[in-house]
Formats: structure tokens, C-alpha cells, sequence
């Protein structure tokens, strides 16, 4: 089979995954921060926030896959593009986890607490199905392409299944038992991933060997 055709296809694949998975991550975040908003839940609004910052990488990926699938050349000028964006996405998690804290620590200080949310237990239990399956889809692509971006677009959905998890157990403890402190101390649980993940795009952004430099795939 001819290299660059089954290269092409992969890319075609690729293409077609990211938007899918933008898709939800836009539609995931939309209906997160309606219901986290109406129900004053810190937890629902730091997921959907994070499924807002999810989608800088997943259309970068876009932009780059198109590229080469157009025949486009500039690696270099694709590679430095790539790192302002993971700088971009490395700030706004750290951003976001601050976000977090300061929220989730008022609302268990002055005892603030928040609604049942059902639709946000019935997204948690979504995202917790739809996360891993984009990753293994993502996974599956990239190994096809050997490619280190795509690769790690993937894990990066791997571990956003936990806030899935955490998500899901906060509300869930506060509908059934009534624990109102779950879900600020659910979103505070999210905040050491989240930090972790935006240090690594900062540390990545600066193309440091020792986390991972920025590389386009070839």
C-alpha cells in the first residue's frame, strides 16, 4: 500500500475524531455551565470551563492536520504556532484552578449550598462514557501516524475522565446524602490535575526536552 495514502487516510481519520470530539467538548461545556450557574455548583462550572480550554488543543490539532493534509511545508512556523497555543492552555489551567479554589474555599467557608443538579449528574455519567472513548479513538490514531501531538491530545482525555469521576460522586453525594460540602470539596479535587496539566503545556510551550518538546508529527 502506498505510504502517503494510507498516511493521508489517517490523517482524513484524525480530522474527523478531533471534530467529534470538539463537538462534545463545546456542547459538554455549554450545558456544564448553565447547570452549574442555575444550581451554584463550583464543581459543574470548573468542568465546563475545563471542556472550553479542552477544545485551544483539539482545533490546533485541527489546523495542523488540514495543513499537511493540504500539503503545507512550514514545520517550523506550524511547531512555533503549536507552542503559543500550549502556552495559551497552560495559563488558562492555572487560571482556572486559582478560579476554583477561591470558590470552592468561600462556599465551604460562609456554608453556601448548592442545588441538585440532575442534568449535571446526567452529563458527569455521560462524559464518564464519551472521555474514554475519544482517548482510545485518539490513542488508536496516533500510533497509526506515530504522531506525539495527537498522542498526547489523548492522554490529556484519558485524565479529564477523572473529572468526570469526581464530578459525578460530588453531585451524587449531595443529592442522595445530602452532603452539601461534596461538590466544592469535588471541584478542590480536580485542582492538582489541573495545575499538573497546565504546567506541563507551559513547560511543553517552552519545547524543554525533559517534559516533552513541542514536535510536529512527521
Amino acid at each position: 500500500m502506498d505510504r502517503s495514502v494510507d498516511r493521508s487516510g489517517g490523517l482524513k481519520k484524525g480530522v474527523r475524531i478531533e471534530y467529534l470530539a470538539t463537538g462534545w467538548n463545546v456542547a459538554e461545556a455549554i450545558v456544564a455551565l448553565v447547570a452549574g450557574v442555575y444550581a451554584g455548583s463550583i464543581a459543574l462550572v470548573g468542568f465546563g470551563l475545563d471542556g472550553i480550554i479542552m477544545t485551544v488543543p483539539a482545533g490546533m490539532l485541527l489546523w495542523r492536520f488540514r495543513l499537511e493534509l493540504q500539503g503545507e511545508k512550514t514545520k517550523e512556523e506550524h511547531t512555533i504556532t503549536e507552542r503559543r497555543a500550549l502556552f495559551v492552555v497552560g495559563v488558562a489551567f492555572i487560571l482556572l484552578s486559582l478560579y476554583i479554589i477561591n470558590e470552592s474555599g468561600s462556599k465551604l467557608y460562609y456554608r453556601e449550598k448548592p442545588e441538585e443538579s440532575t442534568v449535571g449528574l446526567i452529563l458527569a455519567i455521560l462524559s464518564l462514557v464519551a472521555r474514554p472513548v475519544f482517548a482510545v479513538m485518539k490513542f488508536r490514531t496516533s500510533k497509526a501516524l506515530d504522531g506525539k501531538a495527537l498522542r498526547a491530545d489523548a492522554i490529556m482525555t484519558a485524565i479529564s475522565a477523572y473529572l468526570s469521576l469526581t464530578l459525578f460522586f460530588g453531585l451524587g453525594l449531595h443529592a442522595w446524602l445530602g452532603w452539601w460540602w461534596a461538590d466544592p470539596v469535588a471541584a478542590l479535587l480536580m485542582v492538582p490535575l489541573i495545575v499538573r496539566e497546565g504546567w506541563k503545556a507551559i513547560e511543553e510551550s517552552k519545547g524543554n526536552p525533559s517534559s516533552g518538546a513541542v514536535k510536529t508529527d512527521s
